[in-house]
């Protein structure tokens, strides 16, 4: 392993973000891509080019993901991560699988604050932003699958993740989407997907409830399996 390191938003999800989680929520779930009529568009110009157009030369796996420690939600309140919720869904499945990984970092970091980077998502998905990548992108060419992780705002990946894929070339590729989430899910990180990855195929997604991440092996294991993840 290297070291690099329902579509539809739930009645104000801004405003939730801040307030208590609803009950009953699944910790994780698989979801197929649906109609992805709510898929945000890119700008007219990429502010990166991209990489790894390559033809993929084994069946080999990248987990990348985007995870944010500081103070997090949890269960209505706030509390304070040293491994952001994200990272620590990534580590699991990289234990299991043995895949390589790639960090996605903001040049701009992201504040530590949980409402100031609710409020800082905002900005930057009114204004459909690309927030600036730091480091290096993968070079793909030996991948065939790639996992695009990373937490849910809004019912949409954070437009550092769209940064991101925009700057890949995922033609002929396997995508899956995974996401923490408080409340949303999967969100729209299919529809999402399906825009930024032209010529990639979206398969299942998995959604993680944040708080219960480290609790869910069971499922995560039968969702790895059924993607052909690991052996049956």
């Amino acid at each position: 392993m290297t070291a690099s390191q329902p579509p539809t938003a739930p009645p104000g999800r801004r405003t939730l973000l801040r307030a208590a989680l609803p009950t009953g929520a699944a910790v994780i779930t698989g979801t197929h891509p649906t109609a992805c009529s709510a898929a945000r568009t890119a700008p007219a110009t990429s502010p990166t080019p991209r990489t790894g157009t390559g033809p993929a030369k084994a069946v080999t796996v990248l987990l990348t993901y985007f995870s944010r420690p500081g103070e997090n939600y949890f269960n209505g309140g706030r509390t304070t991560l040293a491994v952001g919720n994200t990272e620590l869904l990534a580590r699991r499945i990289a234990e299991r699988t043995g895949c390589d990984v790639h960090r996605v970092e903001a040049a701009d970091p992201y504040p530590d604050s949980y409402d100031e980077t609710v409020r800082r998502n905002v900005r930057e998905q009114d204004s459909n932003a690309r927030p600036a990548l730091a480091g290096p992108l993968p070079d793909l060419t030996r991948y065939t699958t790639v996992l695009l992780a990373s937490p849910i705002r809004d019912v949409h990946a954070p437009m550092i993740m769209t940064t991101f894929t925009e700057a890949l070339d995922l033609r002929g590729k396997t995508a899956h989407p995974l996401t923490t989430y408080a409340m949303s899910g999967l969100g729209t990180t299919a529809c999402d997907y399906t825009v930024s990855c032209p010529g990639a195929t979206i398969a299942e997604g998995l959604a993680a409830r944040g708080e219960k991440t480290a609790a869910a092996d069971a499922r995560l294991d039968a969702w790895l399996r059924r993607n052909g993840l690991v052996p049956v």
